[in-house]
């Protein structure tokens, strides 16, 4: 085998890449905001993002979690999408950063209050805004940084060099 189809082996699948990551992704970090929200340092029930669609009450049931974590599963899924199609070149944990820092502005300030998916802001106490900011930055921390490794690590699509 040539080293031109090595490489072509060594491809990453993008959609596969991007189902994964945004699977793990929704998993892990939804799975924590409803830890947070459990222990009182989110006032935001886990399944905001389907605030519009839902009542507030059936939110917060057991069900209303659960549809609430599966739709920011979904969402994770979109946005790591979004990344990887516009991004994934981009190296180091930075990039992951500022996406996370950007989707929490659109969620908390722009989209979030005017569809009554939360208070303003301004309203949330201190510890609310603080752990919902710290999770966002974690969620795109991990996005960028999962992308950014397998896109930029050019390490693991080297042939491996024969034993001698």
């Amino acid at each position: 085998m040539d080293q031109h189809q090595h490489r072509r082996q060594k491809r990453t699948n993008i959609w596969i890449f991007t189902l994964q990551t945004g699977l793990f992704a929704g998993l892990i970090w939804g799975g924590l905001h409803g830890l947070c929200y459990y222990l009182g340092f989110t006032s935001i029930v886990p399944g905001y993002l389907v605030e519009p669609f839902f009542r507030h009450a059936f939110l917060q049931t057991q069900r209303g979690y659960y549809v609430g974590w599966l739709f920011f599963i979904v969402f994770s899924i979109i946005a790591t999408l979004i990344y990887t199609l516009a991004f994934r070149k981009l190296k180091g944990p930075f990039p992951g950063l500022v996406y996370g820092i950007v989707w929490w502005v659109i969620i908390f300030i722009a989209v979030g209050p005017p569809l009554r998916m939360m208070p303003p802001t301004s309203k949330l106490p201190f510890d609310t805004t603080f752990t919902e900011f710290c999770l966002y930055l974690l969620w795109g921390l991990f996005i960028g940084y999962t992308t950014a490794e397998e896109y930029t690590n050019e390490r693991i699509r080297e042939p491996k060099k024969a034993l001698q």
